[in-house]
């Protein structure tokens, strides 16, 4: 999910390397580049930590064990495990808020993912009245990944998409040349931030030493160097209960008929 690049990708797999070490836990380190379904992967019997969105975890698309989130590195994490949707526009756009990109085309990426489609989707529901329930003239579903709503407002296809706000601090480090021409035109709430997992079959004292390892790994000397590319401030603790107030978001829109942003 936030290998955004290969130097990233590489971050992050020293970085499990490490967390595995002091948890004294075998892990094979398995690359599993986009778009490939991580509805397939989040279901393999065999997670020892894989990252997954808040929003299946609640919606119980697989049986898994929340671990540890990691706290970003930015202001509106605030310190803790959370994270928030960025809403783009090309650079060049004439929109000054929101609003002015109602009736124009807008996307999302899939109907389980929190930050490209729950959170845009709760964010939007606050502009629908009786007279106006659908807000855009074309809605594009299934763009799947973050890069490609990136990628569809820096061409055009699109005037306005849900960004993953930790995923934009990451490839704006890393590949700027993707960013420029790009802007936030507005953020949704922030929400719990997507955390490693464990298969539910994993067993108690694995699940319990690799929890201590990620929220112990801001105090352990490999860290830092790590957690300057991975823009982190450390990991805190992952339960399943952290991610229910999503589905309040997912009910609150299927009540209103809002099941798809439109």
């Amino acid at each position: 999910m936030y290998a955004v690049t290969a130097e990233v990708e590489a971050a992050w797999r020293a970085l499990l390397e490490h967390v595995a070490a002091d948890a004294t836990v075998a892990l094979t380190y398995v690359p599993y580049p986009a778009p490939q379904p991580l509805e397939e992967l989040w279901k393999r019997e065999d997670l020892g930590a894989v990252f997954m969105c808040g929003f299946p975890i609640a919606l119980e698309l697989a049986r898994v064990i929340p671990l540890a989130a990691p706290i970003p590195r930015a202001p509106w994490a605030h310190g803790r495990a959370l994270y928030r949707t960025d809403l783009i526009v090309r650079e060049d756009a004439p929109y000054h808020t929101l609003e002015d990109t109602f009736g124009g085309r807008a996307g999302w990426t899939v109907a389980h993912s929190h930050s490209g489609f729950n959170a845009f989707r709760h964010h939007l529901l606050a502009y629908r009245t009786p007279a106006r329930p659908a807000l855009y003239g074309e809605m594009r579903a299934n763009l799947v990944t973050a890069r490609n709503v990136l990628d569809a407002v820096r061409e055009g296809r699109i005037d306005v998409g849900p960004l993953d706000a930790y995923w934009h601090l990451l490839i704006a480090r890393h590949a700027p040349e993707l960013t420029r021409g790009i802007r936030v035109l507005a953020s949704t709430e922030t929400a719990p931030m997507p955390a490693f997992v464990a298969a539910a079959g994993a067993p108690s004292d694995l699940v319990r030493r690799l929890r201590t390892a990620f929220t112990g790994a801001a105090a352990r000397p490999w860290f830092a160097p790590l957690a300057e590319p991975l823009l982190l401030e450390g990991f805190a603790e992952a339960a399943p209960a952290s991610f229910t107030p999503l589905l309040d978001w997912d009910r609150q829109a299927k009540a209103a008929g809002y099941a798809l942003p439109a």
